[in-house]
C-alpha cells in the first residue's frame, strides 16, 4: 500500500463522518415529527388522496400487517412485469420475458432489499423492467428498512403505549424526504462522470480491430444512485460497478463507495437522537468502525502480502481502480447489506474472501442495510444486556426498559433463523446433484462459492462470489426461500420486541444499571456479535476459505 492509499482511506472516512452527522440529525427529525406544519399539511393531503389517514397511529400488529401486505403486493406485481416484459413498452432490444423461477427469484430479491441478480441486466431486462419493476423496489425496500427502524426506536422511547406510528407515513417520508433528494444529488454527480442516463436503444460500434460490438445503453445513473444509497446493490449491468458505464472514473468510485455506508451510518446517528442518548450511538458507531477497520486491514494484508503464487494479483480487479479500491469496496459492501461490487470477489485471496463472507455472517449488523442494520443490531444489544444482567444478577435493562423473557426469545429467533437458513441450504446444495452441478471449482473454493451465495441471500446482501451458475431452478428457488427468511425472520421479532417495550414503563437508571455508553459495553457487544457468528459459522469457514488459505501457502491453488 502507498501513502496515497492511506490518504484516500482517510478521505473516505472523513467524508462519511462529515455527511452522516447532519443526515442522521435530519433523519431523526423526520421520524419524530419535527417537520414544518405546512409540509405536514401537504403530506396529509397527498396521502388522503390515496385513502390514508396520516394522523392514525398503528399498533405493532397493524403496522406489521401493512408492511407484509405491501411487500407481497409489490413482489407479485414485479413478478408479472418480469414474466411478461416482452409485452410491455421501453424494450428496445426486444428482450423476452423471464422464466418463472428467475422472475420469482428477482422479484423476491428486490422486494427484500437483497438485489441478488442471477442474470446480466443488459441482456435480460428491458428499460421498463429496470425502472418500473426494480428501481421502484430500490426505494420502497430501503424505505421499509427506515420504517422498521423507526418502530423499534419508538418502542424504546414509548411509555405504556400501543401506538408505534403509521406505516404509510413512514414509507412516504423515507422516500420523499430522504431517498429521492439524496438520489438526485448522487445521480447528477454520476452523470457528470459519464454514467449513462438515456432511453436510446443499444448502439452498435466498430472496434479498432474492425469487429462489430453492441454497447448497452439505458437509464443507469438514476438506478445506480438509489442502489448505492438504499443499500440495494443491484447493478444495471451484469458486472455491476465494475462496468465503465456504471462506474467510469475514480471520482464516481469514491462517491459510490461513500454512498454504500452513508445512510447505514446516518441511521445509527439518528437512533441516538431518537432515543435521546447520543453517547450510546457514538459507542455503536465506534464499535462498527473497529470491526470494519480490522477486517479491512486483514483483507489488504492478504491481497498485498499473502499470495505466494503470483504476489500482488490484479485478477478480477479493474485497472481503473486497482487493488486498494477493490478491497475497500468489497469490505464495505459486505458489511452493509449493499451487495454492489467493483471487482470479482471470486478472485480474492482466500483470507480476503473469508472476511467478506464473515462480514455478512455477522448478521449485517455492522452498519448493515438502511435501517435494517440498526434494528438487527438491537437484537444483538438485547442479547448483550441479557448476558450482562446474568453476570450481576439483575433483570437486564436497555435504555430504561426491562428486558424480559419475550424480548429474549424474539431476539434469539431473529438471530438464529437467518443463520440456520445459510447452513441448511448450503448443506442441501452440496449434497444434491442440482446444487453441485452449478459449482465451477472443486475443493474448498467450490464450497466457498456455494457458502457465499447462500450467505449473501440469507443475509440480504446480494453480492456474488461469481463462478457459481445460479440461474437454475434449484438456486433460484432456494435463494428465494433464503431471502424471505433473511428479511422477515428478523423484521417480525423486531416488531414483537417493539410492541412489548412500548407497553412497558420506563425505569430510572440506578447504580446497578449496566451502562450502554461505556467502553465495557462496546467490548461486550462486539464479543457477543463475533462469538455468536464464530460459533455458528467457524466449522464451515474452516472447511472453505480457511482450508484454501492454508493450501495456497503451500502452493496449491483452485
Amino acid at each position: 500500500m502507498s501513502s496515497q492509499n492511506w490518504i484516500e482511506l482517510a478521505l473516505l472516512i472523513g467524508v462519511l463522518c462529515l455527511l452522516a452527522a447532519p443526515i442522521g440529525a435530519y433523519t431523526a427529525a423526520i421520524f419524530s415529527n419535527r417537520i414544518p406544519a405546512t409540509v405536514i399539511r401537504i403530506e396529509s393531503t397527498l396521502l388522503g388522496f390515496m385513502g390514508i389517514d396520516s394522523s392514525e397511529s398503528m399498533t405493532w400488529k397493524r403496522y406489521l400487517f401493512a408492511l407484509l401486505s405491501f411487500n407481497a403486493l409489490g413482489c407479485i406485481l414485479t413478478f408479472l412485469i418480469l414474466k411478461f416484459q416482452n409485452l410491455l413498452p421501453l424494450n428496445p432490444a426486444n428482450l423476452p420475458g423471464l422464466s418463472w423461477d428467475l422472475a420469482l427469484n428477482t422479484s423476491v430479491s428486490f422486494a427484500t432489499n437483497t438485489n441478488w441478480q442471477a442474470y446480466s441486466g443488459e441482456s435480460t431486462l428491458s428499460y421498463f423492467s429496470q425502472m418500473v419493476g426494480l428501481a421502484t423496489h430500490n426505494f420502497t425496500s430501503a424505505a421499509i428498512g427506515f420504517a422498521v427502524f423507526a418502530v423499534i426506536a419508538r418502542g424504546l422511547i414509548g411509555k405504556e403505549t400501543t401506538n408505534l406510528g403509521n406505516f404509510w407515513v413512514d414509507v412516504y417520508r423515507s422516500i420523499v424526504y430522504i431517498l429521492i433528494p439524496l438520489s438526485i444529488v448522487l445521480a447528477l454527480v454520476l452523470i457528470s462522470q459519464g454514467v449513462v442516463q438515456t432511453f436510446a436503444p443499444y448502439t452498435e460500434v466498430t472496434t479498432l480491430e474492425g469487429v462489430k460490438q453492441t454497447l448497452p445503453m439505458g437509464p443507469a445513473a438514476s438506478q445506480i444512485a438509489i442502489k448505492q444509497l438504499g443499500t440495494n446493490g443491484g447493478g444495471f449491468f451484469g458486472v455491476n460497478s465494475a462496468h465503465p458505464f456504471e462506474n467510469p472514473t475514480p471520482i464516481s468510485n469514491f462517491f459510490s463507495c461513500v454512498a454504500i455506508l452513508l445512510l447505514p451510518f446516518s441511521v445509527v446517528v439518528a437512533f441516538g437522537h431518537l432515543v435521546r442518548d447520543t453517547r450510546h450511538s457514538r459507542v455503536l458507531v465506534l464499535s462498527m468502525f473497529l470491526v470494519m477497520l480490522v477486517g479491512l486491514f486483514v483483507e489488504l494484508y492478504s491481497e498485498f502480502k499473502m499470495n505466494p503464487l503470483s504476489g500482488v494479483s490484479m485478477e478480477g480487479k479493474e485497472v481503473r481502480f486497482g487493488i486498494f479500491n477493490s478491497i475497500v469496496w468489497s469490505n464495505w459492501t459486505t458489511l452493509a447489506s449493499n451487495g454492489s461490487v467493483n471487482a470479482m470477489h471470486d478472485s480474492l485471496t482466500p483470507l480476503a474472501g473469508l472476511v467478506t463472507i464473515f462480514n455478512m455472517q455477522l448478521g449485517e449488523t455492522i452498519f448493515g442495510g438502511v435501517g435494517s442494520g440498526m434494528y438487527g443490531l438491537v437484537l444483538q444489544i438485547i442479547l448483550t444486556v441479557f448476558i450482562a444482567g446474568l453476570m450481576v444478577g439483575r433483570t437486564p435493562e436497555y435504555l430504561g426498559k426491562k428486558i424480559e423473557k419475550q424480548e429474549i426469545i424474539a431476539a434469539v429467533f431473529g438471530l438464529l433463523l437467518p443463520s440456520a437458513s445459510v447452513l441448511i441450504l448450503t448443506a442441501i446444495a452440496l449434497s444434491t446433484e442440482s446444487g453441485t452441478a452449478a459449482v465451477s471449482n472443486h475443493g474448498p473454493h467450490g464450497l466457498s462459492q456455494v457458502l457465499y451465495a447462500l450467505t449473501s441471500q440469507s443475509q440480504n446482501n446480494g453480492s456474488a462470489f461469481a463462478g457459481l451458475g445460479v440461474n437454475a431452478p434449484f438456486y433460484n428457488v432456494a435463494g428465494s426461500i433464503a431471502m424471505i427468511i433473511g428479511r422477515f425472520s428478523v423484521i417480525v421479532p423486531v416488531f414483537v420486541i417493539a410492541g412489548s417495550l412500548a407497553a412497558k414503563k420506563r425505569v430510572q437508571a440506578s447504580e446497578g444499571t449496566f451502562r450502554t455508553d461505556s467502553p465495557l459495553f462496546a467490548v461486550l457487544l462486539l464479543s457477543v456479535i463475533i462469538i455468536v457468528g464464530a460459533l455458528t459459522f467457524l466449522p464451515v469457514l474452516v472447511l472453505g476459505p480457511g482450508l484454501e488459505h492454508l493450501l495456497l501457502q503451500r502452493g496449491i491453488a483452485f
